[in-house]
């Protein structure tokens, strides 16, 4: 008992006066000689004092109480956190990527520049569109830069007239945001009975004024648009653009390009669909491509390659300027690049296909205890729900922490928001089998748990070092210090 109390405490509880990690030798002035005066602090601060040895425990446990994907299935839903090849990581560190300066001249990062460029073709092959941009540092700045190169191409032609951006409401909860941000007004549409966009309900907002519609492919109720040509041609009928989030593209692979949709703007999601490291507020990275029409817009500068030489072209007068100061986060690009040469077109689309043929599994085998909101062959995600009448009192809330006793993070929860007591499921394509069977196991046990015994699925999380947490009160009035 003690040495698991030993493990839950903080490292200024475990301090001891006197003890020390490493011994280093006196400065001959005091740092204080070396800083402004306004800078100091009145006092030194009240630091733990550890040897080395109780400093590499401490967060060698702190370490194992992560979940990540190096040890737990991680199906969280519309994030896609998917394998990430170790290898990749090499790449990345290789000093001539890693060490070459934003400002070294472009004859003394040919290689860099020949990645971006082959990316760049890549991502234009895999999609059909005419240019991309790897600047936007995540997806919701990559949906930041395409409004704003939907804006600069309404602005050139005089089209001031257009100030709305249509959403449905199973796009990501980020493009609504996206739109405002742009100066744009949102119409929210209520999506149809069979979770896909509603065409009258969408021919009705539809107007003058629309300068664009913004799609989420495979939407987030993880169902393909199927109506998505016929869609695109009312909003090209209407003068505006049809933008598509394609932060689902994992399902997409190989599968299917946007260009063939009608798609005029899309951005990726590079650290989701081609197996970067992502969460916890980065690093990221959210390539826009562009139709012909509305490629000439896009943030400046690309990358263009003449006689085997790579630039960046920054003469592009209809550009819509930097999105970000640099190129873009190479690194991520450079994971993803990497992920491209590593697979062909029969690989990837074989990546799609499992992608959704694991989501539909765990559809159907959890259909008689946690229903699918829309009960249909889904894509990479499947939306199921906790059905109250078969709950006992219990909520979806208490089902994803209970989960964490069984060994697994918990999917996504009560997002989307139009389906009640939702649980977002997502497998990837990286899990096999085996776990996805131990996963619907442990659904099913906890399903058995909440008709015998309800009051432990409610107080769950029952084994983790932390007890249930008051979550409205840790949001709203987070405490980040310790006295």
């Amino acid at each position: 008992m003690q040495e698991i109390m030993q493990t839950n405490m903080l490292s200024i509880e475990k301090s001891r006066p006197g003890r020390r990690g490493v011994r280093v030798e006196k400065a001959q002035k005091p740092a204080q000689a070396y800083l402004p005066q306004d800078v100091l602090r009145p006092s030194a601060p009240k630091l733990p004092e550890l040897s080395e040895f109780d400093t590499v425990r401490h967060f060698t446990a702190l370490s194992e109480k992560n979940y990540c994907l190096d040890s737990r299935f991680y199906p969280l839903g519309s994030c896609t956190m998917k394998y990430n090849p170790k290898a990749y990581d090499a790449f990345t560190a290789l000093e001539s990527f890693a060490g070459a300066h934003p400002f070294a001249p472009e004859s003394g990062v040919q290689g860099t520049l020949k990645m971006m460029y082959d990316l760049q073709e890549m991502l234009k092959e895999i999609t059909g569109l005419s240019a991309f941009t790897l600047q936007p540092a995540a997806g919701a700045h990559g949906e930041l830069t395409g409004i704003m190169t939907a804006k600069a191409y309404h602005a050139s032609r005089k089209d001031k007239k257009r100030t709305e951006v249509i959403v449905p409401d199973t796009a990501h909860g980020t493009n609504p945001a996206t739109a405002n941000m742009g100066g744009f007004t949102v119409i929210n549409i209520q999506s149809g009975p069979d979770g896909c966009v509603d065409k009258e309900a969408l021919s009705c907002a539809l107007s003058e004024r629309t300068a664009v519609v913004m799609l989420t492919v495979p939407n987030t109720v993880g169902l393909f648009e199927k109506d998505i040509v016929e869609i695109a041609r009312m909003v090209h009928a209407a003068g505006a653009l049809l933008y598509m989030d394609g932060a689902n593209f994992n399902a997409l692979l190989g599968l299917a390009k946007p260009a063939d949709f009608g798609v005029d703007l899309l951005h990726f999601n590079l650290h989701k669909t081609f197996a970067a490291p992502h969460g916890g507020g980065g690093p990221g990275s959210g390539p826009v491509g562009a139709a012909a029409h509305v490629a000439p817009f896009l943030p400046k500068p690309i990358v263009t390659e003449k006689n085997g030489k790579y630039t960046l072209l920054g003469k592009m007068p209809k550009s819509l300027g930097r999105m970000k100061a640099f190129y873009g986060n190479i690194g991520v690009c450079l994971r993803a690049y990497a992920y491209l040469r590593q697979h062909d077109g029969n690989t990837l689309k074989n990546i799609a296909e499992k992608a959704i043929l694991n989501a539909n599994y765990v559809r159907a085998c959890l259909k008689d205890k946690f229903p699918a909101f829309f009960d249909r062959v889904c894509m990479h995600e499947c939306v199921l729900q906790t059905v109250p009448s078969q709950m006992n009192g219990v909520h979806t809330t208490d089902v994803a922490k209970r989960l964490l006793d069984y060994g697994f993070y918990a999917p996504t929860i009560y997002f989307p928001l139009i389906v009640p007591e939702a649980l977002m499921i997502e497998p990837t394509e990286t899990e096999n089998k085996d776990m996805l069977d131990a996963f619907i196991r442990a659904m099913e046990s906890i399903y058995q748990e909440i008709q015998t015994q309800p009051d432990t699925v409610k107080s769950a999380p029952n084994g983790q070092c932390v007890k249930r947490i008051d979550e409205v009160s840790a949001a709203r009035e987070p405490n980040l210090r310790w006295k």
